[in-house]
């Protein structure tokens, strides 16, 4: 009897044994993969966050801007003539003859043919109150420009005696012909202002600037010197009509993005 249930045991735990074994195994197996799987999802988060850190540089924006001063040596304006008449036609054959000789006098006063432009020229009725034509106007006006400054005066002094009392002036302006040197110096400044105000800034953070990383050039702009409203002209007693040129601004204006130290 003892020796039946011996062998009935030896049976039970020579069946039983290896599917626990098996279960054991296959329990372990699982396991190592997915802490496998854990290990390689925490691997791969830490560099691709260690990546974003690096790429990521600490930078600051600023704007910095620059303003030089020169001396205008171009003048325009536009100065015309305007005749009143019975008829249209007669309007237009006056106030032609006195264009021509208006133009003719500024060529003879240091102003060159291609800087002579008509801007403008009209013909018109002039009509009262109740609307009935009392006459015709005709005018012609040009834009003039001119790099003598110091003849500038005298050219529409003798331009303004040419063509009589319909003359008129309007829009004198002043500008640098060539700003190609100012612009360069007012880069320069506004790179050093932009520098300035970045250094102030990461001071004032605990940190350091660095190289530049970008820089955007923004538009520039220029004062013009003296602007004189539209007006009636009529030539004085004096020599020449007064030209003062004054100065011009240029200002220039950029956008630095300069790297942080750590």
């Amino acid at each position: 009897m003892s020796d039946h249930l011996d062998q009935a045991a030896t049976t039970h735990d020579h069946h039983g044994s290896p599917q626990r074994k098996s279960s054991a195994f296959a329990g372990r197996m699982v396991f190592l993969i997915v802490f496998a799987v854990v290990i390689a999802a925490i691997a791969f988060l830490g560099e691709t966050l260690g990546h974003s850190g690096s790429s990521g540089a600490s930078t600051i924006t600023v704007t910095g801007s620059g303003t030089v001063t020169g001396t205008p040596n171009t003048m325009s304006f536009q100065m015309g003539v305007q005749t009143i008449a019975a008829s249209a036609a007669s309007a237009l054959s006056e106030n032609n003859v006195k264009t021509a000789a208006l133009e003719a006098s500024l060529l003879n006063n240091g102003v060159t043919k291609r800087n002579l432009q008509t801007s403008d020229l009209n013909i018109y009725a002039n009509t009262n109150s109740n609307g009935t034509v009392t006459g015709f106007t005709a005018s012609d006006e040009l834009n003039v420009t001119t790099h003598q400054l110091s003849k500038a005066g005298a050219a529409i002094d003798a331009a303004a005696k040419s063509a009589g009392n319909g003359v008129q002036l309007s829009g004198v302006t002043f500008s640098i012909s060539n700003q190609s040197k100012y612009l360069a110096a007012a880069r320069s400044r506004a790179i050093q202002n932009a520098h300035s105000e970045a250094s102030q800034i990461a001071k004032g953070g605990g940190t350091t600037v660095g190289s530049i990383v970008k820089v955007t050039d923004e538009e520039n702009t220029g004062s013009s010197g003296i602007v004189y409203p539209f007006t009636q002209f009529a030539s004085a007693a004096a020599k020449s009509v007064p030209v003062q040129a004054g100065s011009q601004s240029i200002s220039v204006q950029v956008k630095v993005v300069y790297s942080l130290g750590s």
